[in-house]
């Protein structure tokens, strides 16, 4: 698989990345590697996807923390999950990315989970149990990547899909990059947009409005990650001005845009998951083992 190192900034983990082909639709995958017991507090930034971290340290894994409570070792964080920090990262992990149309199918629900942050065996039972051995007895980064990807191809193909007309507008959503209407997404699918709204909800977790302003801050987040000026990427993410989105910046992060900038989270996006920032080229390496 291409490795990286860490990215500048970041210095605290190696990176693994699968194989463009072993991608599995609506998932993406990478593999950190942390060089010494870190127990740094970072900030982890919001994004339009269902992220799963299934650790693979021996003795305590990393802690999560949001709103208060704290969850250790593998866990779920759904979309929106808040002022979201994490610490305490040693040994390995890998973090599941899950497009919300196949989180349903992936961990038996969705909607649950949006706005927060469960353990992976509150999710998966025993289950979760079974894939972290599995995972952790992996003699390569490769051969781990292949046991997720059948894990995830299981699930993905025992449970139903979501409605087509809610996966292709949370596709409209995705490709407009936020700025997509939900009255032109319910024209489109033949519904009325209060249908639209309660099916999009019921089965992702979060309205189409929601899911819109989430995905324009993700845009936007990565614009300013990658070094543009708060002015050019509130024009270019369509904002009303710089001061719409400074709110939305800060309803989503707590932060301001400067902060947002220079996340560390956002640091290591480049290196994990190559291709996906606006603005920069990705950050790939040979094809070698860890």
């Amino acid at each position: 698989m291409p490795q990286t190192g860490a990215p500048p900034g970041w210095g605290l983990a190696d990176i693994a990345v699968p194989l463009p082909s072993d991608r599995l639709p609506g998932s993406s995958m990478a593999g950190f590697r942390y060089r010494a017991s870190v127990f740094t507090d970072v900030a982890m930034v919001a994004h339009p996807s269902v992220s799963l971290f299934i650790d693979l340290s021996e003795g305590e894994g990393p802690v999560y923390r949001t709103r208060g409570r704290s969850r250790r070792g593998s866990v779920v964080v759904g979309l929106v999950p808040g002022d979201l920090r994490t610490g305490g990262l040693r040994g390995e992990c890998l973090q599941i990315r899950l497009d919300p149309a196949a989180a349903g199918a992936v961990l038996g629900t969705a909607t649950g989970l949006t706005g927060s942050v469960v353990s992976l065996a509150d999710v998966w039972g025993r289950d979760a149990g079974r894939a972290e051995d599995r995972l952790r007895a992996a003699a390569s980064w490769d051969e781990r990547f292949t046991i997720a990807g059948e894990i995830l191809g299981r699930r993905l193909h025992a449970r139903p899909a979501v409605d087509p007309e809610v996966a292709f507008a949370w596709r409209q959503v995705r490709s407009s990059r936020g700025r997509a209407r939900v009255d032109g997404l319910a024209d489109e699918v033949g519904w009325s947009r209060k249908r639209l709204s309660a099916r999009f909800r019921a089965q992702l977790g979060i309205t189409p409005k929601r899911a819109a302003r989430l995905v324009r801050f993700d845009h936007a987040a990565r614009l300013l990650a990658a070094g543009h000026s708060a002015a050019g990427v509130a024009a270019e993410s369509g904002y009303v001005d710089q001061s719409h989105l400074h709110r939305e910046v800060k309803s989503f992060t707590g932060c301001t845009p400067t902060a947002v900038a220079v996340a560390p989270w956002l640091a290591i996006d480049d290196a994990a998951w190559p291709g996906a920032s606006p603005g920069r080229s990705p950050v790939t390496g040979g094809r070698t083992r860890p």
